[in-house]
């Protein structure tokens, strides 16, 4: 029977042993993810499942010895799943995989919201749990089913698969004369070099241009494009002053590091404001790194002090981060699974924006 509190209301009983268990999580999501993307090209690899099914083990092991029930109880289901892979009850399916990614990235959620003592009932584990036991009792003719249902429940979005690069054709250039065309043309060229900084960039300012539009004209744009266009080009040209060491990292940043990356955003809005016509894009680059909740940076305004602009750009970017978290880990993260980390972060973001942004996934993912 699930337990339904534990896995609502976690209580946490050793913070410390909580953070070695966080990192040592990171390292075995890590795996597999990597073992996850070989076994959708090689689905009947016995040595692969078998590598999963020990580092599922190994979670549930380092649960128990770290006093973090909730995480065993997500991993157990996950193992029982596994075991009947490796036992040949069962037979891999792309779905199936799906819905294990799901699962290891609301337990990282859920880990990570512990450690920054944030609730995780929006991330529905008791549900999750439910579904998977469920998956590990049913026939192989039921298990893609199974799997399509549980995605949907989860995360309110069909299951489709789509390719991590693209999500759509770029919308064209804000229509503009004299000055401003300028403006955005070197704008954007600025933006195009810092993709070059990473081969992970590659496509990074189309894909964040499209969505950000997108989104607000499914809201009656009410953020002005040009300055939202501007905004979307420059917010993250401070990383560019940053060394690399801090900004290329996907591992977990020491306090140090975190203070030198809070002052990017300060940067390319210092250099906007003293440009004339640019201070509703300078304000939104100043902002992008504000949550909803007051955490954020650089100033910890609430949700009432964050302009529009800057609220899609910080769910837009987001997105993009969960994606390239993924793909760096050698598995593409679907679109479904990057939107419902976004949805499960509820106090990041701007409650008004989440619904025109998940109105733009839904369009992509029907067409």
């Amino acid at each position: 029977m699930t337990d339904i509190q534990t896995l609502t209301y976690p209580t946490v009983l050793d913070r410390e042993a909580l953070h070695e268990f966080s990192d040592a999580l990171t390292d075995r999501a890590h795996d597999i993810e990597r073992d996850m993307a070989r076994l959708s090209t090689d689905p009947g690899n016995r040595v692969l499942i078998a590598d999963i099914f020990r580092a599922l083990h190994n979670i549930k092991g380092d649960a128990a010895l770290c006093s973090v029930p909730m995480a065993g109880l997500v991993a157990h289901p996950l193992e029982s799943i596994l075991t009947r892979l490796r036992s040949g009850d069962v037979h891999y399916t792309q779905m199936l995989g799906e819905v294990i990614l799901l699962a290891l990235d609301r337990l990282e959620l859920a880990v990570d919201a512990l450690v920054a003592n944030r609730p995780v009932v929006q991330l529905k584990l008791a549900v999750l749990v439910e579904g998977l036991e469920k998956m590990g009792r049913a026939p192989q003719s039921d298990i893609d089913l199974g799997a399509a249902q549980l995605i949907n429940t989860i995360t309110g979005f069909r299951p489709q698969t789509f390719p991590l690069a693209v999500v759509g054709k770029p919308s064209s250039q804000v229509s503009s004369k004299g000055g401003v065309a300028k403006d955005l043309r070197f704008f954007r060229s600025l933006a195009l070099q810092f993709e070059t900084r990473s081969a992970l960039f590659a496509g990074r300012t189309d894909r964040l241009h499209q969505l950000a539009l997108d989104t607000n004209r499914i809201a009656g744009s009410p953020v002005d494009e040009v300055q939202l266009e501007a905004a979307l080009y420059l917010h993250d040209l401070g990383m560019m002053f940053l060394p690399e060491s801090v900004w290329i990292k996907l591992e977990k940043m020491s306090k140090v590091e975190r203070a030198i990356l809070h002052a990017h955003p300060g940067f390319a809005a210092g250099l906007l404001e003293r440009m004339e016509g640019w201070k509703g894009a300078a304000e939104m680059v100043q902002q992008h790194h504000e949550t909803w909740d007051g955490k954020g940076y650089p100033a910890k305004l609430d949700g009432t002090e964050i302009c529009s602009g800057a609220k899609i750009i910080a769910i837009v970017d987001a997105f993009e981060a969960v994606m390239l978290k993924h793909g760096a880990r050698s598995h593409g993260s679907s679109v479904l699974r990057a939107i419902a980390e976004i949805n499960a972060c509820d106090k990041q973001f701007a409650p008004e924006w989440i619904e025109p942004f998940n109105a733009v996934i839904r369009t992509m993912l029907e067409h």
